[in-house]
């Protein structure tokens, strides 16, 4: 459902030759079959801003609800047709589109960088993480697995198997625009699901080149129209999503707020929902812990991709007799951090999306000030040459207690909280102390204190590491949080499981028909 009516060149980077070599041209394009099924191509349109120079990318017309009804009608009628085809053939359609991700790696990392705003190592390290998912897909088409049990009643057999739902609803955010689709995407498809996405509107570009390389890959196979659709549009889409019982899961990345309303409208009619929500992540650094490689964590923690990820540390919870020494490395650390144009591979953070994160980050700022806490890094908004944009802003640090109520709320910007403890108990009564639960870390060389946050009276959170830091996850794991992180897991180890439904079979094999649990019924 777009319509492109401006694509320009810019000197932050040459674009046109990168939307062209991913397929997007000054056409009408489709959600899923390269046709246009609104009557009115040139209502709801809205411009494309980059938040690395402030200018207008393209415009895009927005989808509307008579859209997405011809959507799931089409979705529908793809599902009867690709629920049939057996799994490893499906996985065979994903193994060709993690090749042609392949091929197109260096564009569509660029297109992730410039539309978004993250490093373009991070665009690249995107990409890279949707060709992981398809990898780990191809070999779930072989391992779709279920369990045969022993019946009590003879000449019997019992056994589990799974089915595809139907559509799968998934709902991206900004800050990943296309590696959390592809999670959902790659393991909904091979189990024989069919897929909706809306992007955010605030990305759309990524997603049309998506869709482009996904389509390209589907006629090359024959693939039914309407296995994997896509619409651009606001928060209505989503709402659409949410409230149609044809939609069997929704799959929906965002806000604590969004994911609530989700939850609520999929739960009020006894729909699935698969929630990853935000995070308000914290690194215990221990007394015993190798200072330098946690600086490393620490860092890259809170200032990749300027602090929008759901990942993002937040958080340190010092020891207090390394506070001092820590806290100055990380000032020193912060004076070496380069900001400005993400397609600069020197840089190490870019802007954030657009002027309203601005203004959130600048309020917490404010926030954090009024309820006592002490910068000994300060922040604010960059301005001259190279940051036209106003979305270019300072990675600053604040000294903090865990009790304050901004330090509470996730804020999605560069700004880091420090606090001292004394036991590791209290450290990790800290590190739980938020209503978030998605990722946490400790760095310690102490394996008790290792084994103590990884037990049942350790960590909260869905992911808890030693020596590493919260930030980045690998595809190989199931992905999630709990709490009001939403309690979803996506990507690897059984997260396919949400995206099935089960059932479970008995066989009679014998000339008789026993009951269960000994029951007599005699005619």
């Amino acid at each position: 459902m777009l319509n492109f009516t401006k694509i320009r060149n810019f000197m932050q980077i040459d674009i046109l030759p990168v939307l062209d070599a991913l397929g997007i041209k000054e056409v009408n394009e489709a959600s899923s079959t390269g046709k246009v099924w609104s009557s009115n191509a040139q209502k709801n349109v809205h411009a494309i801003i980059s938040p690395v120079d402030g200018k207008e990318i393209a415009s895009i017309r927005f989808s509307t609800s008579s859209d997405y009804e011809n959507t799931v009608l089409k979705a529908e009628e793809a599902f009867r047709t690709w629920r049939t085809w057996p799994a490893p053939k499906r996985g065979e359609v994903i193994r060709q589109l993690g090749e042609a991700l392949r091929q197109n790696k260096a564009d569509l990392g660029k297109l992730v960088s410039y539309e978004m705003g993250k490093s373009l190592q991070e665009g690249y390290g995107e990409v890279q993480e949707m060709i992981d998912i398809c990898d780990f897909s191809v070999g779930l088409s072989r391992q779709l697995y279920g369990l045969t049990m022993h019946s009590e009643r003879p000449f019997h057999r019992m056994y589990e198997q799974w089915h595809p739902l139907g559509i799968v609803g998934i709902i991206s955010a900004f800050n990943f625009p296309v590696a959390v689709w592809a999670w959902n995407m790659a393991i909904a498809l091979v189990c024989g699901d069919v897929c909706i996405w809306k992007p955010s509107e605030k990305t759309p570009l990524t997603a049309v080149a998506c869709q482009h390389i996904l389509q390209k890959v589907f006629e090359a196979n024959a693939v039914p129209e309407g296995v994997s659709c896509l619409l651009i549009g606001e928060r209505s889409i989503g709402e659409l999503m949410s409230n149609d019982k044809r939609i069997g899961l929704v799959s929906a990345t965002g806000s604590t707020r969004m994911g609530k309303a989700v939850g609520a409208a999929v739960g009020a009619r006894l729909g699935r929902s698969l929630l990853e929500l935000g995070g308000n992540n914290a690194i215990i650094i221990s007394k015993d812990a190798d200072l330098e490689m946690s600086l490393v964590g620490a860092v890259f923690g809170a200032v990749g991709t300027a602090g929008q990820r759901c990942t993002s540390t937040r958080r340190l919870i010092i020891h207090e007799s390394v506070y001092d020494t820590f806290r100055d490395k990380l000032v020193n650390a912060y004076k070496q951090l380069k900001i400005g144009n993400p397609l600069d591979e020197k840089i190490h953070v870019g802007p954030l999306i657009d002027k309203y994160a601005v203004d959130a980050y600048l309020s917490s700022i404010e926030k954090c000030k009024a309820e006592g806490g002490n910068f000994v890094v300060e922040g604010g908004v960059l301005q001259g040459k190279g940051y036209e944009s106003g979305c270019y802003v300072k990675p600053c640090i604040a000294e903090a207690k865990n009790d304050f109520e901004i330090v509470q709320h996730e804020t999605f910007a560069p700004i880091l909280y420090l606090m001292k403890y004394k036991t590791l108990d209290e450290a990790i009564a800290m590190q739980n102390g938020v209503p978030q639960g998605l990722s946490s870390a400790i760095m310690t060389l102490n394996l008790r204190e290792a084994e103590q946050f990884l037990s049942c009276s350790g960590s909260d959170c869905g992911i808890a590491n030693v020596n590493i830091g919260t930030s980045g996850a690998e595809i190989g794991g199931a992905f999630g949080g709990e709490k009001e992180t939403g309690g979803g897991r996506e990507s690897g180890s059984d997260a396919w499981k949400a995206y099935m439904r089960r059932q479970t079979n008995t066989i009679n094999y014998s000339d008789k028909l026993p009951l269960a649990q000994g029951i007599k019924f005699d005619l």
